[in-house]
């Protein structure tokens, strides 16, 4: 039989050239994702916290539309300012005291006027630190710059620490700024907002998933910020009261460190026993006790914070929000704090739902 005419066979040509095209349309589609991406990462974080925000702040949008007759541009930027001045005012005022204090400390430092008290007998009986605490301690009350001679190395890692440390800051706040600014805008459009990411996740998903995704994604964004980054946020302005009335030096850099440590859920406690240590060895009695219960108080308090922020439990372990919090900070400074357990949460909580989703089909 002939087969030379046989039009069953499919043509190896068409194939060929209907394969190259499809592959010169992916990768064209990929650079153009590509130089989307690169164009907008400066703006990623800024966005994601945007949006963090704007999810936690729509019920409190919708009431207040209500009451304005549904003008939903003016409620949010009712919103926008009093959250701009709740916020970022307290923030900046602390920044410029603790930038005033750090050159005030370094101009005493140079003409040597800087002088610490000795330390007593019975830090000496301290667990585990108490010898080496006593040592450095008298060294530097001796003259800070033996210190600074003895150990060079970490002192200029400890000085770099804390520069960088204020710099992420810095530009955090202008960042966080920014997106309070942008989250307005997001409860602006609130309701085509929702649209759109209802869209993108059951695209995502799939059309026929019985997962709602953006329920899901709500209920875990508002859950972590209320009970986790919310009281993180109310421990470190009552630990900055009673620092500022007690006249702790540096209570900008003090609060800021109390605020990382609450949001990576080690606690205040590192940070306050520093505080009442110096204040017990520099202020009155009457000081050092108030402020030791105040510290005390405040470190206590996410007991009956959490519970009425949260709920019944932390919708996710706190190794997760931990290491989102930690992994946010090294990857984009004072801001990825906040979006790096979000974002971290989040994925958590999707990812256990895709496993649950995964064993039910099995």
């Amino acid at each position: 039989m002939d087969m030379s005419n046989d039009t069953s066979r499919p043509d190896k040509s068409v194939s060929t050239s209907q394969l190259f095209n499809t592959i010169i349309q992916l990768l064209l589609v990929a650079l153009l994702i590509s130089w989307c991406f690169r164009i907008l990462s400066p703006f990623v974080n800024p966005i994601a916290w945007a949006a963090i925000l704007a999810v936690v702040l729509y019920p409190v949008h919708q009431k207040l539309t209500k009451k304005m007759n549904g003008k939903s541009t003016r409620a949010a930027v009712i919103i926008t300012v009093l959250l701009l001045c709740v916020l970022i005012v307290p923030a900046v005022w602390l920044s410029f005291t603790t930038v005033d204090e750090l050159k005030q400390f370094v101009a005493d430092y140079r003409a040597g006027n800087v002088q610490l008290p000795p330390p007593r007998e019975d830090v000496k009986g301290w667990p585990f630190i108490g010898d080496k605490a006593h040592e450095l301690w008298s060294q530097a009350s001796e003259g800070l710059d033996k210190v600074a001679k003895k150990y060079p190395a970490q002192t200029r890692s400890a000085v770099a620490s804390i520069i960088g440390l204020l710099a992420s800051t810095g530009k955090g706040l202008l960042l966080f700024t920014f997106s309070i600014i942008i989250s307005g805008v997001f409860l602006s459009y609130a309701e085509a907002s929702g649209r759109f990411a209802r869209s993108l996740f059951s695209r995502l998903m799939g059309n026929n998933s019985t997962i709602d995704v953006t329920s899901i994604a709500v209920v875990t964004i508002r859950n972590v910020v209320k009970g986790i980054l919310g009281v993180a946020f109310i421990q470190s302005i009552l630990a900055a009261v009673g620092l500022v009335l007690a006249g702790i030096p540096a209570a900008g850099l003090w609060t800021l460190l109390c605020l990382i440590f609450a949001i990576i859920q080690i606690g205040i406690l590192p940070i306050s026993i520093c505080i009442i240590v110096y204040i017990w060895s520099t202020g009155t009695t009457l000081t050092a006790t108030l402020l030791t219960i105040w510290l005390l108080l405040v470190g206590l308090s996410d007991n009956v914070l959490k519970p009425l922020l949260l709920g019944k439990g932390a919708p996710v372990p706190m190794l997760v929000v931990f290491l989102g919090a930690v992994g946010g900070f090294v990857l984009s400074g004072f801001m990825g704090l906040f979006t790096g357990a979000v974002v971290m949460s989040l994925g958590y909580k999707l990812f256990t739902l895709w496993l649950e989703g995964a064993n039910t089909n099995n």
